[in-house]
């Protein structure tokens, strides 16, 4: 035992910059529908930036037999192309010239249309919900598929502002139009969801789960709502991002599996040693949406990120008695008009003079969190 303990030795290290600057290509080639492809940059760990757009580059799509068709560059390092009629039978890729003169190119794939989602569904576990979903091809040609979703669900503030500051000098009963109670909240997919049916004698993707929500998310203390997109993938694709899956989320203990070399199909073409990070499919995508409210689940108690809220009373005191303490003097005009705080309601009879609850904002105004605008798929 002397000897094991004696072995033992503290190791400190830190991450450390790398000059990496490799392109990431992230998108599907959509037949009858708007193309969106993400290019980025990879970012140093120890760095502050989380992603860095590819800005200014030319982006098209080119069919096996000479089509071609320009993405519109957004200012988020996202191209889009609007809807065109892509023919099945024929084979696309994606160009891409960086603001830098590089050129990128993606191999040829086949367009492949992912059949319907049968149904989305849950289960009730006893930490929380299982959202699942399930498909099938009758024609027995998928086998491989990937899932991404978009959530959203309502939130509410711990308090509900009636009242709003106005011009940094007065205060006027909070309009409909400004309400900041009620929420919708929104986040995507961030894991890779696969599924296959290529050992099976039917394709048929049964009870696959595709995102685990606890017991005590604000996700669900209100209503909550999953759009699931399925995408039916070649052999190649899915091989790719059963690898991606495992080099980003299987990591970590001594039983996972070692990082491998990532390659996807797609290739610098002005250097064909550059590091290019990405797999560019083709196919319609098939997805659907289903709503949960709260009052059909257990009573289950949500873990709401309002720790340390508390209202507080203020009062705007012109003519000051002894009795007044003198912290009290002049808050609204201190807090209040100064946005460091948000009214809640009008107090009367405090003090010698009327006042207002308030409170910071994150207590109370819930579009710091989200948006006030109610979504048009809501219902």
């Amino acid at each position: 035992m002397l000897i094991a303990f004696a072995c033992k030795k503290q190791i400190s290290s830190s991450v450390t910059g790398a000059p990496n600057n490799y392109l990431v290509v992230n998108g599907n080639i959509m037949p009858n529908d708007t193309t969106t492809i993400s290019l980025t940059r990879t970012v140093n760990i120890s760095g502050n930036a989380n992603s860095k757009p590819e800005l200014n580059a030319s982006v098209s799509v080119e069919g096996s037999q000479g089509a071609h068709y320009n993405l519109a560059a957004n200012s988020n390092g996202t191209y889009v192309l609007a809807p065109v009629n892509l023919s099945a039978a024929q084979n696309y890729r994606l160009k891409i010239t960086t603001s830098d003169g590089k050129q990128f190119a993606s191999d040829f794939v086949p367009v492949k249309n992912s059949p319907p989602i049968d149904t989305i569904n849950y289960g009730i576990q006893s930490k929380g919900l299982q959202i699942n979903v399930n498909t099938h091809d009758p024609a027995n040609n998928t086998h491989y598929y990937r899932w991404d979703y978009t959530e959203t669900y309502i939130i509410h503030s711990l308090y509900n502002s009636h009242y709003m500051e106005v011009n940094h000098d007065t205060t006027a009963p909070r309009p409909a139009g400004k309400e900041i109670y009620q929420c919708w909240a929104s986040d995507t997919s961030s894991t890779i969801v696969l599924g296959s049916s290529a050992k099976l004698s039917k394709d048929i993707i049964s009870a696959q789960p595709v995102i685990a929500i606890p017991s005590t998310s604000e996700k669900i203390h209100i209503r909550y709502s999953i759009m699931v997109k399925q995408y039916a993938l070649t052999t190649d694709a899915y091989n790719y991002f059963v690898l991606l899956k495992k080099n980003t989320e299987q990591l970590g203990s001594i039983f996972d599996a070692q990082p491998s070399e990532l390659t996807g199909n797609i290739h610098c073409l002005t250097n064909p040693s550059d590091p290019v990070i990405g797999f560019v499919t083709a196919g319609s995508v098939s997805q659907q949406r289903i709503f949960i409210d709260n009052a059909n689940l257990p009573a289950w108690q949500a873990d709401l990120p309002f720790k340390g809220c508390s209202a507080d009373t203020l009062v705007y005191i012109y003519t000051i008695p002894r009795s007044v303490p003198p912290q009290l003097i002049f808050q609204v005009k201190e807090f209040i008009y100064t946005d460091v705080m948000i009214p809640i309601d009008y107090v009367e009879g405090f003090y010698p003079n009327n006042g207002y609850t308030a409170a910071f904002p994150y207590c109370v105004d819930c579009t710091l969190r989200g948006t006030n605008k109610q979504p048009s798929f809501w219902k």
